[in-house]
């Protein structure tokens, strides 16, 4: 019988300052689970963009709606998923921002860095309302044994 992962759920504001606290948390769970010092920074950079889009495009920078940040941990990999109160957005939707046409745009980049900092990257759109993002990084074989 697979143990359960580890859990620990934060619901913050949409606030400006709740982007870098989550930063902030994101680093600091990575570095309990035993990530070193590269996979911590890429792992609080993608949350860092999860909760900035979520902030910014999901709720629309209105405080009343509440962003929520779940980070588990399983054996293999954490797990980490972004949920605002928006909307939802497809991925397919999002624009390259490598192409020339999107070059100077404003839009795609933090799904670009998410995408390329973490192992795995999707788009949910939340029942109910609002879009998640669930991406996870994989333990390097070394640290398995203090992952759990």
């Amino acid at each position: 019988m697979p143990l359960k992962p580890r859990r620990i759920e934060v619901v913050l504001e949409t606030l400006l300052e709740s982007i870098a606290l989550a930063e902030e948390i994101g680093v600091s769970v990575a570095a309990a689970a035993g990530f070193d010092e590269d996979d911590q920074y890429k792992i609080g950079l993608a949350v860092h963009e999860g909760v900035m889009n979520a902030f910014q495009y999901g709720n629309q920078q209105q405080r009343e709606r509440k962003i929520h940040v779940l980070f588990e941990l399983f054996s293999e990999k954490m797990v980490i998923h972004v949920a605002d109160q928006g909307t939802g957005f497809r991925l397919e939707d999002v624009p390259d921002p490598r192409t020339d046409e999107n070059m100077l745009g404003d839009s795609g980049r933090g799904v670009l860095l998410m995408r390329t900092f973490m192992d795995e990257f999707d788009v949910q759109v939340v029942q109910g309302g609002g879009g998640e993002v669930i991406m996870a990084k994989r333990y390097r074989a070394q640290n398995n044994s203090q992952a759990m």
